[in-house]
């Protein structure tokens, strides 16, 4: 590669990524028609996980189970659901687990306090550690068999 061509490559490149919007895994498919219903499912798809990658919304995901997730949600769209009927379907049929903003409710309360409690656990663990690495350990005096085998085994040089 010449080296003038290397700063159009990187200037390529910036301008690549600067203009590159989110990826999303709806295929072409799969895209409603009416501009305003596909909005909505949008919407939708972007609140809800998919239950085999659980760190991305159904509209990032190529998992299959998204795919028909996100089929499921258009096609309640297109039979008249509301935005809250469909996520409630949703919800009575996977749990809120598969929100990606769960409620905080009595059945969510230990999903939502989990990484708090661990974090506490780990911060007791820890102090409770440093303690007992700092606390001096008193060994119990010598016996006088025990003094006299030291002095036998060091010989003449002990005090």
């Amino acid at each position: 590669m010449r080296p003038a061509s290397r700063p159009r490559l990187a200037l390529a490149l910036l301008l690549g990524f600067a203009t590159a919007g989110p990826a999303f895994a709806v295929q072409p498919g799969e895209i409603l028609p009416d501009a305003a219903l596909e909005q909505r499912a949008r919407a939708i798809s972007s609140e809800l996980r998919c239950l085999v990658c659980q760190n991305q919304s159904i509209d990032d995901s190529d998992a299959p189970l998204a795919k028909d997730l996100r089929v499921l949600v258009r096609e309640r769209l297109v039979a008249g659901d509301s935005d809250r009927a469909v996520r409630e379907f949703v919800v009575a049929r996977y749990g809120d687990f598969v929100l990606l903003r769960p409620p905080f409710d009595l059945r969510t309360a230990l999903l939502w306090a989990a990484p708090f409690l661990i974090l506490l656990a780990a911060l007791g663990f820890m102090w409770r550690r440093g303690r007992a690495m700092a606390a001096p350990t008193s060994a119990a005096p010598l016996s006088d068999e025990e003094r006299r085998r030291v002095e036998r085994l060091l010989g003449d040089d002990a005090p």
